[in-house]
């Protein structure tokens, strides 16, 4: 199982935010840290961070986690993909996502009508410029060239690079089984290794539909980690977090997080946090987070206990274990985090 961290944020591009995160995968790195993924949502986008963090590393893979498919056509997102893959000497690692339809309506003036069907589309584009074809294609959402224009279709002019790998951040079922069918990996959230077949039974059946195995699809989830006997005073800090999550990543009507904790074993509670986050009774949302919940979604307590939630995730079948390390610096997060994938490595050899 290998380890990788994440930088950015849907609030990131403060002033002061991108320096303190690129000097963190670059020591992360050093502690051996696998990847970095970059995020992208209503702040930094996901690939000029990354970029910068290349220019920095040696070692580990660099993946978008994710880019948005309504905020960039299909060609540029594959331009983008090779140029990456370039300049990091093939360490890229190309994530899409859908995203929802407040970022992608409110944001990006999209419709976010039929997101599986966009997706499936893009990728079908993005893979045919990564084997330096012809962009030839016609479908529902993209036409190319456009009809009735003066475009041909173009081959773009950077060298083919078939073998950068896909990976689709995907929740809601019938997206999860696009993920098993089309993607090299799935980046998954509101995962808990506890119930880890809510999510992963429908990758399943994607890949099974391709004449695939799930063991073919590259599994990337993980949680906040922290060492130490005060649980109750780790879970407190992260329900905040959660409930943002619950209640305000979507519109009341389309939360995909939300469903899948649902799925997860949390249905009553996650339908309460919602419902008391849209009412604006923020304090009182964080308060009915389950402290379950939170357990469930991290590694959190005594060194023992963290190995334990390591296997967890190891024997359901995780390939990549995405760790947030708490900690009041950046000094202790770094602690944290070598701990860890010292931990990981000894649990997964």
């Amino acid at each position: 199982m290998k380890t990788a961290i994440g930088i950015g944020g849907a609030a990131s591009g403060r002033d002061g935010d991108f320096e303190p995160a690129a000097r963190f995968a670059v020591e992360a790195e050093r502690l051996g840290v696998d990847a970095v993924w970059s995020a992208e949502a209503w702040g930094q986008d996901a690939v000029a961070p990354l970029a910068f963090v290349a220019a920095r590393t040696t070692r580990m893979l660099l993946g978008t986690g994710i880019m948005q498919i309504s905020a960039r056509t299909p060609s540029m997102t594959a331009m983008t993909a090779l140029t990456m893959a370039s300049i990091s000497k093939d360490r890229f690692i190309l994530g899409l996502g859908a995203s929802g339809p407040q970022v992608v309506e409110g944001l990006q003036g999209r419709p976010f009508a039929h997101p599986l069907e966009r997706m499936r589309e893009t990728i079908e584009i993005v893979r045919l410029a990564l084997r330096g074809e012809k962009l030839e294609y016609h479908g529902r959402h993209h036409q190319l060239p456009l009809p009735g224009g003066e475009g041909k279709a173009l081959r773009l002019s950077q060298p083919a690079n078939p073998n950068i790998p896909i990976y689709l951040a995907t929740l809601a079922p019938k997206a999860l089984e696009l993920t098993g069918e089309l993607a090299d990996g799935w980046l998954g959230t509101s995962f808990t290794p506890d119930h880890a077949d809510a999510h992963l039974r429908h990758l399943a059946k994607g890949a099974e539909k391709a004449g695939r195995k799930l063991s073919d699809v590259a599994i990337c989830v993980g949680g906040a980690v922290g060492f130490g006997d005060d649980v109750e005073r780790m879970v407190e800090r992260l329900k905040p977090a959660l409930a943002f999550t619950l209640g305000a990543m979507g519109s009341p009507k389309t939360n995909f997080y939300n469903e899948a904790y649902r799925r997860g074993g949390f249905e009553d509670a996650a339908i309460e946090v919602q419902r008391l986050w849209v009412e604006g009774k923020r304090e009182q949302a964080v308060s009915r987070v389950p402290a379950e919940m939170v357990m469930q979604a991290a590694l959190l307590g005594p060194e023992k206990t963290v190995r334990e939630r390591i296997r967890k995730y190891r024997d359901a079948g995780v390939t990549m274990l995405r760790l947030d390390p708490l900690g009041a610096t950046a000094t202790e997060r770094l602690d944290a985090l070598g701990r860890a994938v010292e931990l990981v490595r000894e649990e997964c050899r």
